[in-house]
C-alpha cells in the first residue's frame, strides 16, 4: 500500500519571485495621420525615460510596417544617455546617431532605406500627462 502525505499548503510568493511577469509600460505614441501633404512632424513620442536602449525597440516595434525597417535613428545628444553607435533590434542592426543641433533639441529622426525619413517630436519623459496631452494634440494639428 502506498501512503502519500496531505498537500502541503502553498508557500507565499518571495519578493524574488514575482506572481506575474512584470508588465511593459504601455507605448505613448502618435502617428500623423497618412496624407498626401508634407509635414513637419509625422509623430509624437512620449517615452517613459531617456534610455535609448530600453525605449527604442518598443518603438520601433510599433511603427507601421509601410514605414520598412529602421535602419537608423538620430537623437539629441545631450538629453539621451549614453548608447553606443549601434544596436540589434528584432534581429536586424540600428545605427544610433547623436546630435547636438539646436533647431531639432526635442526630436528624433528615423531613416529606411528606400522608405523615408520620420520625425517625431519627443515629450520629456518627465511630463505629467496634462502637460503632455495638449503638446502632443498641437503637434499633430494641421497647423503643426
Amino acid at each position: 500500500m502506498i501512503t502519500t502525505a496531505p498537500p502541503s499548503p502553498p508557500s507565499p510568493p518571495s519578493p524574488l519571485s514575482p506572481l506575474s511577469p512584470p508588465t511593459r509600460p504601455l507605448l505613448r505614441l502618435r502617428l500623423a495621420p497618412h496624407s498626401a501633404l508634407s509635414r513637419r512632424l509625422d509623430g509624437v513620442w512620449w517615452p517613459h525615460s531617456y534610455d535609448l536602449l530600453a525605449e527604442l525597440p518598443q518603438l520601433l516595434a510599433a511603427l507601421p510596417r509601410a514605414w520598412g525597417h529602421i535602419s537608423g535613428v538620430t537623437v539629441n545628444g545631450a538629453a539621451w544617455s549614453a548608447a553606443p553607435g549601434r544596436m540589434l533590434v528584432a534581429n536586424q542592426v540600428v545605427r544610433l546617431r547623436k546630435t547636438v543641433a539646436v533647431h531639432v533639441p526635442d526630436t528624433v529622426v528615423l531613416l529606411a532605406p528606400g522608405h523615408g525619413r520620420w520625425d517625431l517630436l519627443v515629450v520629456p519623459p518627465g511630463t505629467t500627462e496634462e502637460a503632455a496631452e495638449p503638446i502632443m494634440t498641437a503637434a499633430l494639428s494641421d497647423r503643426a
